[in-house]
């Protein structure tokens, strides 16, 4: 195998694209198969969870910084953020693209959308699991943090 793929799969690149087939699957599944129009109160709780997610996004971008990356596998040299919105929810990055996408396929109406969406947000779980496995043995301190704060809804899960 080549060292650039190699890199690529212990990284948590299989992670990576099917994270990026699912999220693509339910942006094309908003417009693309959108139904009747859903209730207002359906499509105005889809526009909040677009900005609720894209706010989300925002914060766990700011509070990671550099430390940032589209793999689940901790970037080398990193530390282990636990302030701002990493000090209410694990994983924000991933509570943010499942708020997204409920708010994107809630604001079309498209019930396919929102299934996909939900397997988006069975696959995160799965993925943040994955990636707290190497959290763990990366930082000694993880499973104090993951014992005081829940992994994708805040206080809740």
């Amino acid at each position: 195998m080549q060292p650039g793929r190699r890199r690529f799969i212990e990284r948590g690149g299989g992670w990576v694209i099917g994270q990026a087939v699912l999220m693509v699957a339910v942006v094309a599944a908003g417009p693309g198969l959108a139904g009747r129009p859903w209730p207002a109160a359906a499509r105005a709780a889809g526009a909040l969870g677009l900005l609720a997610g894209a706010l989300v996004g925002l914060a766990g971008v700011a509070s990671l910084g550099r430390y940032r990356t589209i793999f689940p596998r901790p970037v080398a040299g990193s530390r282990l953020i636990q302030g701002g919105v990493y000090g209410v929810v694990r994983h924000p990055l991933y509570s943010s693209v499942v708020l997204v996408s409920l708010g994107w396929t809630l604001l079309w109406s498209s019930g396919v959308g929102a299934l996909l969406a939900a397997v988006l947000g069975v696959f995160l779980e799965a993925k943040a699991r994955r990636e707290e496995r190497w959290l763990r043995e990366r930082f000694p301190e993880y499973e104090a943090y993951a014992r005081r704060v829940k992994r994708l809804i805040p206080w809740l899960y």
